[in-house]
């Protein structure tokens, strides 16, 4: 079956680039949605993580050494693409002193140089919970700082076996802590075995934490090697979730089964930006559903 016109047009320009994305890395359900919108989260600092997680298809192995061209070619495959909103991700590069910050925040400089009237969304690691390598990314200036949970704190020794629930919280508090003009962002899935409970602690304890936006969707198996899926939740369980959500004070939240981090960010971004409108005009926050 022939790919539509758009799908063709996102990956010519990525091949162009030698760009890689999160899009066909984690190999997401919505990769024909979002590449025919000529769309795409860019991933830097290679195809290959230095952890490995129990969901997650990105190859585990040595990683390659960073590219001091790949800010750039980012920053021109978006000017390309014409995009208003840029999502930056990356693996996890343990194996750096910093974490892969520094590539990071000129990858943000270079965009913001190329399309100054562009928001830039980054997902990072947790930088193993290095402030000094969090405060260079955040001192770029982007538009959101995004980095998920993923899962229930119970469910980590199989999911995130070398994360750290609380270490992630306060990666996400420091963020907005040091930087109260930047939106912060987290995200986890469901169908792993989690019970509600602990979803309903999560959300709660991401508010806590000062996180402005919040995403749900459901864990699909990427292939035998990988945890199981345990539940496929029902969508009004998504629905009530997000709904629960807007009413702990999130500014902006997404949650259906094929929702994904970066899936739509900007639509969820532009939504925010009509509650933050209506919090500072009238006084009072009222919620966009």
């Amino acid at each position: 079956m022939k790919r539509p016109a758009g799908v063709r047009d996102t990956k010519c320009v990525l091949r162009t680039y030698r760009l890689s994305t999160v899009c066909e890395e984690a190999r997401c359900p919505n990769i024909n949605e979002c590449f025919s919108r000529t769309t795409a989260a860019f991933m830097i600092l290679g195809k290959k993580c230095t952890r490995k997680c129990g969901f997650c298809s990105v190859e585990s192995s040595p990683p390659e050494p960073v590219d001091p061209e790949e800010p750039m070619r980012i920053a021109l495959a978006a000017r390309e693409m014409n995009l208003r909103y840029v999502v930056i991700t990356s693996v996890t590069r343990d194996d750096l002193a910093d974490g892969g910050a520094c590539q990071f925040a000129d990858t943000v400089t270079a965009v913001k140089e190329c399309l100054p009237e562009a928001k830039v969304e980054i997902l990072t690691p947790d930088f193993k919970g290095d402030l000094s390598a969090l405060n260079a990314v955040l001192s770029r200036k982007p538009d959101v700082f995004n980095h998920n949970v993923e899962t229930v704190p119970r469910m980590y020794p199989a999911v995130r076996p070398q994360s750290d629930y609380r270490r992630s919280l306060s990666v996400l508090q420091h963020a907005k802590n040091i930087s109260s003009g930047i939106l912060t962002k987290s995200g986890f899935m469901l169908g792993l075995g989690e019970r509600f409970n602990e979803i309903i602690e999560v959300m709660r304890d991401l508010r806590y934490a000062g996180c402005d936006l919040i995403t749900i969707g459901q864990y699909l198996r990427p292939s035998r090697a990988h945890l199981p899926v345990v539940e496929y939740v029902r969508p009004e369980v998504f629905e009530t979730l997000r709904g629960m959500a807007l009413d702990m004070g999130f500014n902006g939240a997404a949650s259906a089964p094929l929702v994904r981090s970066s899936m739509n960010a900007e639509e969820v971004y532009n939504s925010t930006q009509v509650t933050l409108y209506l919090t500072n005009s009238q006084g009072n926050k009222k919620k966009v559903r």
